[in-house]
């Protein structure tokens, strides 16, 4: 199956929702704060806190990322794990998580397979090192 079968992006935000939490490299941070044309004092004031040690973006109060405005708001600098949406290392770990994708992000086909999912992770992270 290719992979605009496989996910076609709705745009819809479901991914931008939900409390786990984005966090944010140091380098991140710079791109981001840069295309906000803002100091990274200002960008992580405004828009970050810490968790276990780690700057992760904010959620707003309905769970949505600090980020979310009907679109992406940073969509050309997004973090490494909104780049690699749908495409998660974790279904290699655990085959339920490719239902809890199907079921989070409208998105993803409801018809792939688990080893065709299997395979378009496989594949995105071998064309792309800077996702893993």
């Amino acid at each position: 199956m290719d992979s605009s079968k496989i996910f076609e992006c709705q745009k819809c935000g479901a991914c931008c929702k939900g409390y786990g939490g984005i966090f944010i490299t140091d380098q991140q941070m710079k791109a981001i704060a840069e295309f906000l044309n803002i100091t990274q004092d200002e960008f992580l004031s405004l828009y970050c806190e810490e968790s276990g040690g780690r700057t992760m973006l904010r959620t707003n109060e309905d769970g949505c990322c600090i980020m979310w405005d009907e679109l992406c708001t940073i969509h050309p600098v997004k973090p490494t794990l909104c780049r690699t949406w749908p495409y998660l290392k974790s279904v290699l770990v655990d085959k339920n998580n490719l239902t809890v994708i199907q079921n989070a992000c409208p998105g993803v086909s409801k018809d792939v397979t688990y080893e065709e999912f299997v395979a378009a992770v496989r594949e995105y992270h071998s064309m792309d090192d800077s996702a893993i």
